[in-house]
């Protein structure tokens, strides 16, 4: 038998995990360094499977199947396609970078009555939510993929409601409140739409007798599977609603904000870039290929949510006072683009979307990241609390400035790309969608420029005036995402080359064809 090479990328950081949270609680660093270790071998394997990927191969690489619980025709089943393999390597590209910058944000709290905050619990807890999108990144069985896309929400509770950001305007009891608020909101938003989910795994198992995914869409491709109008569509329905939660897609992104405002720098950047992908690549993977007539069906409405949610977003971005809620209305628009690209039908609208999906990762991490170190300084989350941060930080202004930059898609950076393809590919098939999501463009430039322009430029705040700039752990986060947003923003054919042939075959799945375009024949 082959090495279970998808299964040992997901089980080290599970392993890693458990190890971490074993270290003796009197040897804080030791633990942080272990997981640290753990998470760059992770990040090893990912890459060993990124390479061993033949893009031009078989639809699932690298499979493993194994019977799990075979009454109820449940199998340990494993793959990855181009969209997968790319969400794998970006998680894994992540978590150290996650790693090193909260390195000190589960530190024993320095208060009056020292309340002890588990150190090494916090980095187990990461490496147990990274072990688990992996994880869901990989399952072909939908019973094992739902599993853990149910299973990531407890050690994210513990992350939201556990560790709280320390640069909070209010006192620390009236934190912990808010703290616990954010938390049992983010859980109860994602229970729900699981359990609806459950309800429908279970429907898809009357109908189909198994789970596994690529059986099913085999079934249905051959004619030997049949499933009834109202029957796809309510089967359909109960798996969207749950990744749009995750998504998060409006009406149901409320979430969001709470969570990323309440929870540390790193946490924040744990949930939108990579947990709520597993919102997003989902559609792709379950709801297009398990339900093709009633993704049809429900384009339509669909695509009104993502253009609501990209003007939305954009809206209440502009309007913020704090940093990291602002972050995250801008990433609500984000998604919006990305499920609008995915619903768009049309090859450069979900080739754009994945490679929003990777892109985002990074460009949300650079820029959230850097507004943690700037609001570590500062012990303010509110942009009226700095001011001229340029000419005393000029490093920390700079990054902060790409990172921003990156968030509007400014040509050159990374996220354009794939916002340029989402919208081509939008406009390809339903133009006035695509003119009225174009909107979301000019406002991400309004809240960038605003928001660099409040914290950055004008007169030096006497509480600024003494800041230091980044220093070495910091860079050493911050520059490779600086990197990459340049490289792929330059040169994006390493992972579109990777993510076209899945999307070509998902539109297949749905028997959809780019749109001719409408050129008047030469004369």
């Amino acid at each position: 038998m082959s090495f279970p090479l998808l299964t040992a990328t997901a089980a080290l950081p599970a392993i890693g995990a458990v190890a971490t949270a074993a270290v003796p609680a009197a040897r804080r660093n030791a633990a942080k360094a272990l997981a640290l270790v753990f998470s760059l071998a992770t990040l090893a394997l990912a890459i060993v499977v990124l390479v061993r990927f033949d893009p031009g191969g078989s639809r699932y690489q690298l499979t493993e199947s194994h019977s799990w619980i075979k009454d109820f025709g449940v199998r340990y089943e494993l793959g990855v396609d181009g969209i997968g393999v790319a969400l794998v390597a970006l998680t894994a590209l992540l978590i150290p970078f996650v790693i090193l910058a909260g390195w000190h944000d589960a530190d024993p709290l320095e208060t009056g009555n020292k309340r002890w905050r588990p150190t090494q619990g916090f980095f187990a807890l990461i490496l147990a939510v990274e072990a688990m999108v992996i994880l869901s990144f990989e399952a072909t069985d939908v019973f094992l993929f739902y599993i853990f896309f149910e299973a990531m929400l407890i050690p994210m509770y513990f992350l939201i409601g556990g560790f709280g950001d320390r640069a909070h305007e209010h006192g620390e009891e009236v934190a912990s409140t808010q703290r616990s608020y954010a938390a049992v909101k983010f859980l109860l938003y994602n229970l729900v739409g699981g359990l609806i989910m459950l309800a429908a795994v279970i429907g898809l198992y009357v109908v189909a007798g198994n789970f596994s995914l690529t059986e099913i869409v085999q079934a249905r491709a051959d004619g030997t599977l049949h499933m009834a109008t109202s029957t796809e569509r309510w089967l359909f329905l109960g798996f969207f609603f749950a990744f749009a939660v995750k998504a998060p897609l409006w009406p149901l992104h409320t979430w969001l904000p709470n969570a990323m405002g309440e929870a540390t720098t790193p946490v924040a950047v744990l949930i939108t870039a990579v947990v709520d992908k597993v919102g997003t690549f989902a559609m792709l993977r379950f709801c297009l290929q398990l339900f093709p007539e009633a993704s049809k069906w429900a384009t339509p409405v669909i695509l009104v949510l993502a253009v609501i949610s990209i003007v939305y977003g954009a809206l209440l971005a502009v309007g913020q006072r704090d940093i990291k809620r602002l972050v995250a209305y801008a990433s609500i628009s984000h998604f919006g683009f990305i499920i609008l690209g995915i619903f768009a039908m049309t090859s450069q609208g979900q080739s754009g979307a994945t490679l929003y999906m990777v892109n985002h990762g990074i460009s949300t991490a650079a820029l959230m990241l850097v507004a943690g170190f700037l609001i570590s300084r500062r012990g303010s989350r509110l942009i009226a609390d700095y001011g001229g941060v340029q000419k005393v930080a000029p490093v920390l202004a700079g990054t902060f400035l790409i990172g921003g930059l990156a968030t509007l898609s400014l040509p050159g950076l990374a996220p354009f790309v794939s916002e340029f393809l989402v919208l081509v590919g939008t406009f390809a098939r339903y133009p006035a969608i695509g003119i009225v999501a174009t909107l979301g463009i000019v406002l991400a430039a309004l809240y960038t420029l605003v928001l660099y322009q409040r914290t950055m430029t004008g007169p030096v705040k006497p509480e600024v005036s003494a800041m230091p700039d980044l220093r070495a752990r910091e860079l050493v986060v911050v520059t490779p995402l600086i990197v990459l947003l340049i490289f792929l923003g330059v040169y994006p054919k390493p992972v579109t080359d990777i993510v076209n042939p899945a999307v070509k075959q998902t539109l297949s799945d749905v028997h959809k064809k780019d749109p001719k375009p409408e050129v008047e024949a030469a004369k």
